[in-house]
């Protein structure tokens, strides 16, 4: 059972690259493109985006989380743009139609499934000719810094030279951490091909409210956007996210 974690958000550069992919579905002629959220939790993604115009298609086995997404669906009216699959990753190519979706999810996905690179599969089959998949992950290296910084230097140094980037006897949640060149490889060995790579939560995530405070109006949001695309700002940041296409 997937649970939701911190890469369940995202910060404005990553909706940017969303939109940014909803409008070159729109410029090919799909009024209403097709998204497929996998492992879509309670729909903070999915959500939103069908209040956007987008019919979208969330796969998720947790009814807890479903009954939740469907909530904030009806609040929002956009329940009859939002067709649930209530089952495991691993039924999406029985569930969805290969190459019928301009848009696929996995948020918070890829460092919890068992397979992540069968996962991966079947995301880059899903996609339609044209279309992407947006891949939001934990970052190992923002795990390693974290710690060190908090004086925990001795899990900083497993989290950096352990295989998967986790502490097998902390009680994580994760199955793995990946790093930019990881998770590139990861995604180039299931057929894609990388447009963008990205970081999300540079600084924002890792601010209390007092730090948080000293930004003005938009300044934070600015800077993460500009520095979400930055070595090696981009490579330490909380999550890191990818736009990617079939190769």
């Amino acid at each position: 059972m997937r649970t939701e974690i911190g890469a369940a958000r995202g910060s404005n550069a990553v909706w940017r690259a969303l939109e940014d992919e909803l409008a070159r579905a729109r410029a090919r002629g799909v009024t209403e493109p097709h998204v497929v959220d996998v492992g879509g939790g309670t729909g903070v993604w999915a959500v939103p985006l069908a209040a956007a115009g987008c019919l979208v298609t969330v796969v998720e086995p947790n009814q807890n989380a479903l009954a939740t997404l469907r909530r904030r669906a009806a609040e929002t009216e956009v329940a009859d743009r939002i067709t649930v699959v209530a089952d495991d990753t691993d039924a999406l190519s029985e569930r969805v139609a290969p190459g019928s979706a301009d848009l696929v999810l996995a948020h918070g996905l890829l460092e919890v499934v068992d397979e992540p690179g069968a996962v991966a599969a079947g995301l880059a089959a899903v996609i339609a000719p044209e279309g992407a998949v947006s891949v939001l992950a934990a970052n190992r290296h923002a795990a390693v810094l974290h710690r060190a910084l908090a004086g925990r230097v001795g899990e900083a140094i497993q989290l950096l030279t352990g295989a998967n980037g986790v502490l097998a006897d902390d009680g994580e949640s994760l199955a793995r951490r990946f790093d930019a060149p990881g998770l590139t490889t990861l995604l180039e060995a299931a057929g894609l091909r990388i447009s963008l790579l990205q970081g999300d939560g540079i600084v924002a995530d890792s601010i209390g409210e007092a730090e948080a405070e000293l930004f003005t109006g938009d300044e934070l949001s600015e800077f993460e956007t500009a520095a979400s695309v930055v070595q090696p700002l981009r490579d330490i940041a909380s999550r890191l996210h990818v736009i990617a296409r079939r190769a």
